[in-house]
């Protein structure tokens, strides 16, 4: 099917008959701009093939005019049979028709039927795919009737194009396959591979471990027993060796050897503790001869040292107290120097402060009369606010202006509705005429045509009176009457008899707002924030100055000469800081060479003291002395060498008799410890002998051994079942891919145009694109931009529409604001792929892009108006 031209009237603004003329094949192009057409033009078409000329429905009363009317389409097609003109009329009387030439074709239902053959059967057929409505980017865009039918277009084209439809993803019988896999699975597996809680592989699983564990207790109390019976034989054995009676001898004997070894020793230590007692007497008797000498020697040095400090301490202390006492008078002077600055400052300072305060006295007097007078002009604004508030709450505001506007064109738009199915009558006077014809009363004008919806009378002059009788009652005539109570009540609620008397009570009322406004920011320039703010001003301005005003002199002269006499006190300061700094540093040295000579006299007190003590002492004496001491020291020494050569070592004959010792109380305490721990070994043994434990290991190893095969065996079967579901999941995919080959390999050179090497991966369920590969990312389309989701949804139906072509069902590619987010790079490459398709194709673009579409090329269209 080719179309060759469109005709619309009475659809939307198109009231007098338009026609699009000159549709060829390969790309033709209407571009215009917005509010046009365009989108009348596509809805009137779709209307036409796809809407009952018998419809009342939503998309057909939005095809009427606002003034009413009954749509009429009509277009010229070309098939293989040859040239036919299918024309569709609602409302009013309804018709459909197909005509070839001047030889009627068909009509009403039966032209329905001939359409729908046309088209390739059911509701939309193959033009569902191809057909884009303004506002529909995706592939599954749309209402879900819409949705559905294209849905099933691509079904079945694909379906008729590929002869694959039972081993394609939907066939039966590898759907049975896969169930069938599915549910064997699922009898032993969760969706993610796990056991099934429940199922044979979990209670498999589940005895397995249960046996694995009783086995492992069973063994670990079996190696528990055969732990006990090597330990008891361990313990018999270490008791006979220590029990036997050659060990109980060597023991004794080792032990009486030592006890005899160690009190020879003991005796022979009196002898050498005597030796060393002589000989620490004399080591202090000479250590005390050496000390008195070197002390006598010390103090004498000490002496002379303290006298030639205390000599030097003295002349230092006297030079600082003579620095103390200069640095004292100078602070002193510039002390009395900054307090005589600090008064000159204070007076200036004074001066400045009651000139500031006779200046803000004066400037506050000028401020409160500035505020009094603000607040006596905001108080006048506000009583004229008051009165302009009142006149502008009278009358309808805007929303009530607004409905009454609507419920006018309302009325309005009822009547027209109503007169255009109405009875009409025109009379035409006669020259020289006898009388007038007069209905209710009045004559009718000459020429005007009088509407009649119900039975009407007219008089005629001289003849009588004539009944028309229009026939059944318009539908339209309650809307009329609805409007006309809804418009009435509207009115009488607003108090005003017309919806001109409302309007000018309307304008009356916005005049009264608009003074209003100037009112309220009138007093908003008076008083921002208020009256009460102005009057908060006004307290707290400072009380007024007295009359008498005290004659100062000027402000800036009192400034300059307290500046100066603050740079003076600063100036001041620093030195008398700077004086006091010097005078601490020497109270600081005088303190510290005061503290130097107390020092140095203690000092030279004590060394005279110590030498007081030592006056009676002789030197040579104490040297003598220290020289008698050392000797015997030394004398001392030679005895206890010659006492510790021939005296026995204590220490070993002690450690042998406490090794002897420990070895015997060892084998004691052994003995006590193995005679109970044998018993309770014995005892233990004989209990665990009676529970048979290494039978019922023995035979728990057996049951585990089998629920171990049968584990085995259940595991291998869902390993099976997987195996098999990836198999059968991959005949699949491979039976889908050649099920989408024919559209794909259509699509393919179309992608490339866009992305070199792109490709679709198709969805199952829906027939349409999933997701883009490019660049080796695979991208879902959801993801993708706007732009890019358009060009895909195109190329997808250039691709079905070149299918259904070489299926012998040529339908044309209709676009409406197509490509609206493509940007200017591809959008070449999009008509590029549009004129690549139009070899053996139909495509019709309407757009409002007049600059971007300039380019497209192909036939140019125009919207023209027929005689």
């Amino acid at each position: 099917m080719r179309l060759r031209s469109i005709t619309l009237k009475d659809v939307r603004r198109f009231i007098e008959p338009v026609r699009i003329d000159g549709i060829t094949d390969g790309v033709n192009v209407l571009c215009a701009p917005n509010e046009f057409g365009k989108s009348t033009v596509f809805d009137a078409l779709r209307a036409l093939f796809f809407v009952p000329h018998g419809s009342t429905k939503k998309d057909i009363k939005h095809l009427r005019p606002h003034a009413g009317g009954a749509p009429e389409v009509s277009v010229e097609v070309q098939t293989p049979d040859g040239l036919f003109v299918i024309s569709k009329r609602w409302f009013g009387k309804s018709a459909a028709k197909v005509m070839r030439g001047d030889v009627l074709i068909a009509q009403a239902d039966e032209a329905e039927a001939w359409i729908s053959r046309l088209l390739g059967g059911g509701d939309g057929g193959p033009s569902g795919l191809l057909w884009v409505r303004q506002g529909l980017l995706g592939l599954s865009d749309g209402e879900k009737s819409e949705q559905t039918t294209a849905l099933e277009a691509r079904r079945d084209l694909l379906s008729s194009v590929t002869g694959e439809v039972e081993t394609m993803t939907g066939g039966r019988r590898m759907d049975a396959a896969l169930a069938r896999c599915h549910e064997e699975l699922f009898a032993y597996a969760t969706a993610t591979g796990r056991p099934k809680a429940g199922g044979p592989w979990s209670d498999a699983i589940q005895e397995v471990e249960t046996l694995s564990a009783d086995r492992d207790k069973l063994a670990s109390q079996v190696e528990l027993l055969q732990s006990a019976l090597d330990e008891r034989r361990r313990h018999r054995d270490e008791l006979a060796d220590l029990e036997a009676p050659d060990a109980v001898a060597e023991r004794k004997s080792r032990l009486d050897a030592a006890e005899a070894a160690f009190a020879a020793a003991e005796a022979y230590t009196g002898k050498v503790k005597a030796a060393e007692q002589a000989l620490q007497t004399a080591t202090l008797v000479a250590d005390r001869a050496r000390q008195e000498l070197k002390v006598l020697r010390d103090a004498r040095i000490e002496k002379s040292a303290s006298e030639t400090a205390e000599r030097l301490a003295s002349e230092h202390l006297v030079k600082a107290q003579d620095e103390l006492a200069r640095h004292e008078k100078a602070l002193a002077e510039a002390t009395k120097a900054h307090d005589e600055a600090e008064e000159e400052r204070k007076h200036a300072d004074t001066l400045v402060r009651r000139i500031q305060a006779q200046t803000s006295a004066t400037a506050a007097r000028e401020r409160r009369a500035e505020l009094e007078e603000r607040i006596e002009k905001a108080r006048s604004c506000r009583e004229k606010v008051e009165a302009a508030k009142a006149t502008a709450s009278v009358g309808p505001d805007d929303r009530q202006m607004e409905k009454l506007r609507g419920l006018s064109a309302a009325l309005t738009t009822a009547r027209a509705l109503r007169d255009s199915t109405a009875t009409r009558v025109t009379m035409r006077y006669a020259p020289n005429r006898a009388g007038h014809v007069q209905q209710a009363g009045k004559a009718l004008a000459d020429g005007r045509e009088l509407a009649i919806h119900t039975d009407t009378v007219l008089h005629l002059e001289g003849l009588g009176e004539l009944t028309v009788h229009p026939g059944e009652r318009p539908a339209d005539i309650g809307d009329v009457s609805q409007a006309e109570a809804d418009l009435a009540e509207a009115l009488t609620w607003l108090g005003v008899s017309s919806v001109e008397d409302a309007a000018r009570a309307h304008q009356k009322r916005q005049e009264a707002k608009s003074k209003l406004l100037q009112l309220e920011a009138e007093f908003r320039g008076h008083a921002p924030r208020g009256i009460e703010d102005l009057q908060k001003q006004i307290a707290a301005l400072p009380d007024a100055p007295a009359q008498d005003i005290e004659e100062l002199p000027p402000l800036d002269e009192a400034e300059v000469k307290l500046q100066s006499a603050s740079r003076m006190v600063l100036e001041l300061r620093a030195r008398m800081n700077a004086a006091r700094d010097q005078r601490d540093k020497a109270r600081t040295a005088h303190t510290t060479a005061l503290v130097r000579k107390e020092e140095a006299e203690r000092r030279l007190n004590s060394a005279i003291e110590a030498l007081g003590r030592l006056a009676q002492q002789d030197e040579d004496a104490l040297a003598a002395v220290a020289a008698q001491a050392n000797e015997k020291r030394l004398e001392a020494e030679n005895d206890l060498a010659e006492a510790q050569s021939g005296a026995p070592d204590i220490a070993a004959a002690k450690a042998a008799l406490t090794r002897a010792q420990s070895i015997e109380d060892a084998a004691r305490i052994r003995i006590e410890e193995l005679r109970p721990t044998i018993a309770a070994l014995d005892e233990r043994i004989r209990g665990s002998a009676g529970e048979a434990v290494e039978e019922r290991l023995q035979e728990t190893e057996e049951k585990l051994e089998a629920a171990e095969m049968r584990l085995a065996c259940i595991a291998r079967e869902v390993k099976v079942l997987e195996r098999l579901q990836a198999t059968l999941e991959a005949a699949r995919s491979a039976a889908r891919d050649r099920y989408f080959e024919p559209v794909a390999g259509e699509l393919r050179p179309l992608l490339h145009l866009l992305w070199p090497d792109a490709e679709l991966n198709w969805a199952d369920d829906t027939l349409l694109p999933q997701s883009l590969i490019r660049n080796g990312q695979e991208e879902t389309v959801d993801i993708l931009s706007a732009g890019t989701q358009e060009q895909i949804a195109l190329l997808v139906r250039l691709a079905f529409a070149r299918l259904l072509s070489k299926d012998g069902r040529h339908a044309p590619v209709i676009l409406d604001d197509a490509l609206v987010f493509t940007d200017d790079d591809r959008i070449e490459r999009m008509f590029d792929a549009l004129h690549r398709q139009a070899s053996d194709l139909q495509i019709i673009v309407l757009s409002c892009r007049q600059r971007a579409f300039r380019d497209l090329g192909g036939k140019a269209l125009q919207i023209s108006t027929t005689d």
